[in-house]
C-alpha cells in the first residue's frame, strides 16, 4: 500500500479569501486520480500573505512549501512532483529556512502554521501546556512577581506593565473575580490576534489559563469581534477540546485551579476595543466608556475584580512561564521588553506577519520585510498603531519599534499594525479620516469626542477648501488640544494624533491641491515574487 503523505493548506482566513479551500480540495482530487494517499492538514498561516495559498508538503528534507498556489496550478504541481517535493517554479523551498522567517524571533508565532491548530496532541508535541504546568508549581504571588519581572507590557496602545495589573486584581479579596481577553481587534491593519486565535487556539487559553491562577479569576471570557467567524468557531471549538483534556473546567491538570472560558461575540463596535466598553458590552449593555476610576482591576465586569487584556498579552504569557522571566527579558530594549508581532499591510510588497524582539527598525520592517510598495512607487507615509496612530515619513525610518522611542516621536507602537503608503496618497484627506473616524465609531459619552471630531472634519473641509486657512490651522490645533486633554478615553484623546502628524510632516496638502502621480492600471493578477 502506497504511504500516504502530509500536505498542509492553510485554513486561515487571509488564505480562504484567495481561495486556499478549493486549493485543498484540488490537492485531494490529485491524490485520489494518481492512487497517492493524502493527509491534509488545515494549518494557520505562516504569515507570507504574498505567498497564500502556500501549499507545504513533508518530505525528507523537510516541509517544502510552493506558493501561491491556485486551484488550476495543483494538476500540474502534482504530475510535476508536488507529493516528493519536487522542483517547480511555484517552490519556494524548505519553510522553516527562509531567510523571511529565520532572522524572526517567533514565540507568540512559534506554533502559527506549522501545527493542526485544533489538535491536543500537536500542541503538547510543539511544546504546549509547559507553562500552565511550571506555573501550577508556583503560587499566585510568585507566577505575578515572574510576569512583572519578565517586562510583559500590554500590547496595545498604552503599553501598561502586565504585572501592576495582575497585582492588583490578585490584591481584591473579593470570591469572584474574572479574566477577560479583549479580542475586538478593529484597528485598521491589524490582524495578528485572529491568526493566532484561527491559528494556534490553545495558546489563548493556556495564557487564559494561568492569568487565572495568578490572579484567582474562576470564569473568563474571550471577546471576539463580529467580523471574525472563523475564529470564533475556532476558539469555541478548542475550548470544548481543552476542556475535554482537562485543561479547562474544574481542577486543571490536577490541580485546585477551577477556571471555565466563554466566547462572547462583539457587535461590530469599534469602540469596544477600549477595555470599559467592552465590560459593558459583554454586561449585555450599549459599548459605552465608563469613567474611571474605579479601574475593572478593582470593580469591572459585573462589579466584580476583572483582569482584562489583550490577545497578545495573553498569549506572551505562556512562553514567559515555560522558559523563565530572564529569557524573555533578554529580547527587546530598555523598557521594551520580550517581541512584538508587527502586522505589515497597505500598498506594501511583502505584506504579513513580522514577530521581532523590541528595538528592529521601521525601515528594517518596511523596506527589509516589506519589500517596499507594492506599486513599485517611494513610500511616502507608514501609518503605525492603527488609525488612531501617527504617520511617519521615511526620513524618521531610523526610529526604533519601541514604547518609549515612538512617544518621543510623537507617535505610538500601539498593537504593531504597519500601514504603508506611496507617493500618491493625499495627507490631508488621511488626516480627514481620522476625524470623521472617530465621528463615526465615538460611543458619543464624552463631548471633546463625540462634537470634536464633527468639527474636525468641518474645519479640515475648510483649511482645504483655502477658506482663511492661517485661522483655521490655529483653530485646528486648539480642536486637537482640546479633544487630547478632555476626551474620557483613548478613541477622542488619540484622534489628533494623526491629525497632528500629517499637519507636522505633510504640511503642504492642507494648503495646496496635491497633483498626485498617475497611478499603473490596476493588475488583474498578482505578481509571482521572491520569497526573501
Amino acid at each position: 500500500m502506497t504511504p500516504s503523505v502530509t500536505v498542509y493548506v492553510p485554513g486561515d482566513s487571509a488564505a480562504r479569501s484567495v481561495g486556499a479551500d478549493d486549493v485543498a480540495e484540488a490537492v485531494l482530487r490529485a491524490g485520489a486520480r494518481i492512487g497517492q494517499p493524502v493527509h491534509l492538514v488545515r494549518n494557520g498561516t505562516r504569515g507570507m500573505l504574498w505567498l497564500e495559498p502556500l501549499v507545504e508538503v513533508v518530505t525528507p528534507e523537510g516541509r517544502i512549501g510552493y506558493g501561491p498556489v491556485e486551484a488550476d496550478d495543483v494538476d500540474e504541481l502534482v504530475d510535476a512532483g508536488l507529493f516528493s517535493g519536487a522542483e517547480h517554479p511555484l517552490r519556494v523551498g524548505v519553510v522553516d529556512e527562509l531567510p523571511w522567517l529565520t532572522s524572526q524571533d517567533r514565540l507568540t508565532f512559534a506554533r502559527v502554521g506549522v501545527v493542526d491548530p485544533l489538535s491536543a496532541e500537536d500542541y503538547l508535541a510543539h511544546g504546549g501546556l509547559r507553562g500552565l504546568r511550571r506555573a501550577l508549581e508556583m503560587t499566585p504571588d510568585d507566577v505575578v512577581e515572574e510576569v512583572t519581572a519578565s517586562g510583559l507590557r500590554g500590547r496595545g496602545g498604552a503599553g501598561f506593565p502586565a504585572g501592576i495589573k495582575w497585582k492588583t486584581v490578585l490584591g481584591c479579596d473579593d470570591a469572584l473575580k474574572f479574566a477577560c481577553c479583549n479580542a475586538d481587534e478593529g484597528d485598521s491593519g491589524t490582524f495578528a490576534d485572529r491568526m493566532v486565535m484561527e491559528g494556534d487556539p490553545f495558546l489563548l487559553i493556556e495564557g487564559m489559563a494561568i492569568a487565572a491562577h495568578a490572579v484567582g479569576a474562576t470564569e473568563g471570557f474571550v471577546y471576539i469581534r463580529s467580523e471574525y467567524p472563523a475564529a470564533v468557531a475556532t476558539m469555541r471549538t478548542a475550548i470544548e477540546i481543552a476542556s475535554w483534556h482537562g485543561w479547562l473546567g474544574d481542577g486543571i491538570l490536577g490541580s485546585s485551579l477551577n477556571f471555565s472560558l466563554q466566547v462572547r461575540v462583539g457587535g461590530g463596535a469599534y469602540i469596544c476595543g477600549e477595555e470599559t466598553s467592552m465590560l459593558e458590552s459583554l454586561e449585555g449593555k450599549r459599548g459605552e466608556v465608563r469613567a474611571k476610576p474605579p479601574i475593572p482591576a478593582v470593580e469591572g465586569l459585573f462589579g466584580k475584580p476583572t483582569l482584562v487584556n489583550n490577545v497578545l498579552t495573553l498569549t506572551s504569557v505562556p512562553a514567559i512561564m515555560a522558559d523563565g522571566a530572564a529569557a524573555f527579558q533578554s529580547l527587546g530594549v530598555e523598557r521594551s521588553r520580550g517581541t512584538q508581532v508587527f502586522q505589515l499591510g497597505g500598498n506594501i510588497r511583502r505584506g504579513g506577519v513580522v514577530e521581532r524582539a523590541f528595538g528592529v527598525t521601521l525601515g528594517e520592517l518596511v523596506e527589509q520585510y516589506g519589500g517596499g510598495t507594492r506599486s513599485g512607487r517611494p513610500v511616502r507615509a507608514v501609518q503605525v498603531g492603527g488609525p488612531l496612530g501617527a504617520y511617519v515619513p521615511p526620513s524618521d525610518f531610523g526610529l526604533r519599534m519601541d514604547y518609549e522611542e515612538f512617544q518621543a516621536a510623537g507617535a505610538m507602537v500601539g498593537h504593531g499594525g504597519v500601514v504603508v503608503f506611496d507617493d500618491t496618497v493625499d495627507m490631508a484627506a488621511q488626516a480627514r479620516f481620522a476625524m470623521e473616524f472617530c465621528a463615526a465609531e465615538s460611543c458619543g459619552k464624552c463631548t471633546p469626542c463625540r462634537i470634536g471630531s464633527t468639527r474636525g472634519v468641518e474645519v479640515i473641509d475648510r483649511i482645504v477648501a483655502g477658506e482663511n486657512p492661517d485661522e483655521n490651522m490655529a483653530l485646528l490645533e486648539d480642536l486637537c488640544e482640546v479633544m487630547t486633554d478632555g476626551s474620557l478615553c483613548a478613541m477622542g484623546g488619540l484622534t489628533p494624533l494623526p491629525v497632528r502628524s500629517a499637519l507636522a510632516h505633510f504640511g503642504g496638502d492642507f494648503l495646496e491641491p496635491r497633483i498626485r502621480p498617475r497611478r499603473p492600471l490596476p493588475l488583474t493578477t498578482a505578481p509571482r515574487q521572491e520569497t526573501a
